[in-house]
C-alpha cells in the first residue's frame, strides 16, 4: 500500500498553534485598546481575554478542519489526453499540426482557389438587388 496512515499525511501541530496564537494576541491587543471606549476609561481585560480565547479557538478549529480535508492528487491525474494536458505541450502540437497543414495544403489551395474564383464569378451577387 502506501506509507501514509489511514488518516492521511502526518501534519505537525506547531504551525496551527502558532497561527492561532498570533491571531489571539492580535485580538487581545485590539480589544484591550478599543474596548475601553476612550482614554477616560480603564482597560477592559475581561473583554480582551474573552476575545483572545475565542480567536485562538476559532483559528485552531479552522486550521484543524483545513488539515483534515487535505488530500494529495492521484499520480494518474497529471497525465493523459484530456483536460490535464500541459498548455506548453498542447501549443507545440498545435503549431506542428499547422506547419504540416500549410506545407501539404499549399499546392492544393492554389488549384482549388482558381475553381472557387470561377464559381464566384458565375454566381449572381446575393448582396446586391437584381434589376
Amino acid at each position: 500500500m502506501t506509507d501514509q496512515t489511514p488518516r492521511g499525511p502526518r501534519v505537525g501541530i506547531k504551525g496551527p498553534l502558532m497561527f492561532s496564537a498570533f491571531f489571539a494576541v492580535v485580538a487581545f491587543v485590539a480589544v484591550l485598546i478599543f474596548g475601553s471606549g476612550g482614554t477616560g476609561h480603564g482597560l477592559r481585560f475581561d473583554l480582551a481575554f474573552s476575545a483572545g480565547g475565542i480567536a485562538f479557538i476559532v483559528c485552531l478549529v479552522v486550521a484543524a478542519m483545513l488539515s483534515m480535508t487535505y488530500k494529495e492528487n492521484a499520480d494518474h491525474l497529471g497525465q493523459g489526453s484530456g483536460v490535464n494536458l500541459r498548455s506548453e505541450d498542447r501549443l507545440k502540437r498545435h503549431a506542428a499540426d499547422q506547419g504540416q497543414g500549410r506545407a501539404e495544403g499549399h499546392s492544393e489551395n492554389h488549384s482549388e482557389s482558381g475553381a472557387q474564383d470561377a464559381d464566384r464569378a458565375d454566381a449572381p451577387d446575393e448582396d446586391k438587388p437584381q434589376a
